[in-house]
Formats: structure tokens, C-alpha cells, sequence
């Protein structure tokens, strides 16, 4: 409980020092005359104070799910566009003076200074509501993205292996079944050997969203559907929701592997609790060594871990391959720079020492509705035998 309280000061101040910044450009800055600026004023309190009060009334109540919610993400997407627009104009409003420093020039009077605040506002409004646009439209087309990965102790005969990736879907408030379904549909179609799914599935209880990830039954592939814990399960109840995927026929995996393909050829697929989730519930967190324990080496060994970070251990240990998601790839651009900061892969392929591993963007979006620069995926990992002729 003092942990989700620290989180919400946190939030809180953030989101305060974020609406005071746009309110000190938007409104006072351009001189805005009453009573627009108290109609402004108002407004983003409210919005500002909209966000936490519907994260926490979710909880409780639907009423803030069907009717707060959405509203409340969409304009966090807006105000964070706002913001990044507003801070490049003040980066360049800077270098121009300062050019105009270092050349004599005198400074700007009243007049002209207001002048070019509400030039800089109407600007930064037609950008942002342009950029919010684009954001919704890429967040509303899943896209299916082709990796080749070579594995140096993949045999031969399974050369042209595919895992198809899923991660990061977020069901809950704002996507439900018919989103689910779509994506099913899209798996389906690859005629996968492996589906894997590596966390963050969900936002909320069996009891609120079962019906809508019920869907998930109906994925298809040779070897078996896979799955592993991501941080956002045990937000929603990770016990729970454990038992409901497998009764959907879905193997979770925690800190275990299984064998895919037969006794001709075959190789090692392994799963770990999501990275930060040792203390969130009885009995839970990542134990790659508990996974890998009596495992023969000379065997490939594919590894979904949500976190990416996971993979400095996997690297460790002999992984040939680690799959995860989390990041989103920052989602809403430039927010994945700061990705950066937790985790050591945000994007795509990688390596780390011998180990390849791939970070999805995911396939839904937590959060605002809105992807700028990192596309929602379902990703066809297809495997490749570097002894293959």
C-alpha cells in the first residue's frame, strides 16, 4: 500500500509540474484575456486532476472505466505532445537568443514578445493536434513484423522455425474482445510453430475482462501457445488469471522450460517470471537458474522474459535467444530515450555478448491510445540454423 502511495505522489507531482509548464505558456504567456483565461485555468486542473482520479476510481468503480477513462488517457497523450512541443519551442526561442545576444541585436519589446508567444501557442496546438492524429491511427494498425535470427545450436532440421511474439496487449478499459480477436485472427494466419506470449496481457481481474481473453483459446500453433508473467499481471491478480490462461489450454511458464519439436530434433524454450516480481506475490520472481538447472548446454535454449533487462543473466547462462516486450518501445516518441535509463534494449534486435534478443513494441498500448514512432506489432520470429546448408 505505502509502495502504490509513493507511486501516486510521484504521478501526481509530475502531472502538476506538466500542467503548470503548459499553463504558464498557453495561457499566461499569450496574455490570454478573461474570462478565457479563467475557462482555460479551470480546464487544466481538471484535466490534470482527471488522470490519477481515474486511475484510482477504476478500482473501485466502473463508472470510471466507461466513462472517465478513455477521455482522461487521451488528453495524458495530448498533454504529453503539448509538452514535448512546447519544450522544442522554447529550446529554439533559446539558440535564437542567443545568436541575437552574441550579434548585438537589442531585445525584443512587450509587444513583439506577445506576439510571438501566441504565434509559438497556435503553432505548437496545430502540431500537437496533428501528431495526436498520427499517434492514434498507428496505435489502431497492428502490423506483423518478420525477424530472422540465427541460432548456431539449432539443428539443422528445424531451420525456418517460427515463434510468433505477442506482448504488451493491455486488455482492459479501452481495448477488449473485438481487438483480441483481430489479433488471434492475424496469429492464426501465420500458422506458427510456437506462440509466445511474454506478459502484460491484462489490466484488470478474470472477473471484469475473462470474456474478452477468452479469445486466446482459439490461438493455434504446432508446438503449443506459451506464457510468461509481466509486471501488469500482478497489478490484475496474477493467481488468478495463472489458472484462467490455463484452462484456456495456454502453458504458463514460471522459471521452467519445455522441449519443442520431437525426439529427431528439437530444442530448449524457457520461462521466467517477470523481472520485478519477487514481492508482489507469494512464491513469485524471476529464477533463470531454477529453469535451466540440468539442462544440457549443448542444446539451443530460447528464453521468454518480459523485461529485456533480464537478458545481462540470460547472456550469463547460455541463452541463444531471449524474447521480450515492456518497453512498448517507448511508445509515444521521444519517451523511449528515457526507456533507456531502466532498460538496456528498447527496440528491435540486439545483442548481448552471444545472446540475441529481441524487444517488441507490443501489440496494444497501455495508457494513452496513441503510438508515435513505435508501431504495435505481432512479431514472426523465425529461427535459422546457422549449420543449415
Amino acid at each position: 500500500m505505502s509502495r502504490l502511495f509513493t507511486i501516486l505522489a510521484i504521478a501526481i507531482t509530475v502531472l502538476g509540474g506538466l500542467h503548470t509548464y503548459i499553463w504558464f505558456k498557453l495561457v499566461r504567456a499569450t496574455g490570454l484575456p478573461p474570462p478565457w483565461r479563467t475557462v482555460a485555468t479551470v480546464a487544466l486542473i481538471v484535466l490534470a486532476l482527471s488522470i490519477p482520479a481515474t486511475l484510482i476510481l477504476r478500482r473501485t468503480t466502473s463508472i470510471a472505466t466507461d466513462l472517465l477513462y478513455r477521455p482522461a488517457m487521451v488528453w495524458l497523450g495530448i498533454a504529453f505532445l503539448l509538452f514535448i512541443a512546447l519544450l522544442t519551442g522554447d529550446l529554439l526561442r533559446f539558440a535564437a537568443f542567443v545568436v541575437a545576444k552574441l550579434g548585438g541585436r537589442p531585445p525584443l519589446d512587450p509587444e513583439r514578445r506577445l506576439f510571438l508567444a501566441r504565434l509559438t501557442g497556435g503553432a505548437v496546438a496545430a502540431v500537437t493536434a496533428a501528431a495526436a492524429g498520427v499517434a492514434a491511427s498507428e496505435a489502431a494498425n497492428v502490423r506483423v513484423k518478420e525477424v530472422r535470427v540465427p541460432l548456431w545450436r539449432l539443428p539443422p532440421a528445424l531451420d525456418g522455425t517460427s515463434i510468433v511474439q505477442i506482448t504488451d496487449i493491455h486488455i482492459g478499459p479501452t481495448l477488449g474482445r473485438a481487438f483480441l480477436e483481430d489479433v488471434v485472427q492475424k496469429v492464426n494466419a501465420l500458422v506458427p510453430d510456437v506462440v509466445a506470449i511474454t506478459g502484460d496481457l491484462v489490466d484488470a481481474s478474470p472477473e471484469a475482462i475473462g470474456d474478452a481473453v477468452s479469445v486466446l483459446g482459439e490461438l493455434r500453433a504446432r508446438h503449443g501457445v506459451y506464457f510468461v508473467t509481466g509486471n501488469h499481471e500482478y497489478y490484475a491478480g496474477v493467481e488468478p488469471w495463472m489458472g484462467f490462461l490455463e484452462k484456456l489450454g495456454i502453458r504458463v511458464l514460471r522459471n521452467e522450460r519445455v522441449t519443442i519439436g520431437d525426439a529427431n530434433a528439437s530444442f530448449d524454450l524457457a520461462g521466467i517470471d517477470d523481472f520485478s516480481s519477487r514481492g508482489m506475490a507469494a512464491g513469485h520472481g524471476p529464477d533463470l537458474p531454477a529453469a535451466l538447472a540440468g539442462r544440457d548446454p549443448s542444446r539451443e535454449l530460447v528464453l521468454l522474459a518480459h523485461q529485456p533487462r533480464a537478458v545481462v543473466e540470460a547472456a550469463a547462462l547460455g541463452v541463444g535467444l531471449q524474447l521480450s516486450g515492456h518497453t512498448h518501445g517507448g511508445q509515444i516518441w521521444p519517451w523511449k530515450y528515457l526507456v533507456y535509463l531502466q532498460q538496456p534494449f528498447v527496440a528491435g534486435l540486439g545483442r548481448e555478448k552471444d545472446t540475441w534478443i529481441y524487444v517488441s513494441c507490443g501489440t496494444g498500448y497501455w495508457g494513452p491510445p496513441f503510438r508515435l514512432g513505435a508501431p504495435p506489432e505481432i512479431t514472426r520470429v523465425v529461427l535459422g540454423s546457422s549449420r543449415s546448408a
